[in-house]
């Protein structure tokens, strides 16, 4: 069994649409690109909140780096 062919997915397109009807398929159609967009929209949220813990993770080990650098430097003189 290989991939589907156009033929079939017109076959399915088209049983798809005798099933629900034209509006009822705009309406689905609608509905799954609203969801699909909340989704992309979460992902892209969730990725620039795990970008911001990460700048601010690195600030604050190269903030106590640089503490602990002006420490020693302190104990020489």
């Amino acid at each position: 069994m290989g991939p589907i062919g156009f033929k079939e997915l017109v076959v399915i397109l088209i049983v798809v649409l005798l099933i629900f009807g034209a509006k009822k398929l705009k309406t689905i159609g609608s509905d799954l690109g609203s969801a699909v967009r909340g989704f992309k929209k979460s992902m892209s949220e969730g990725d620039q909140e795990e970008s911001v813990k990460q700048l601010k993770a690195d600030a604050e080990f190269s903030d106590s780096a640089k503490s602990q650098t002006a420490e020693k430097s302190e104990h020489k003189v």
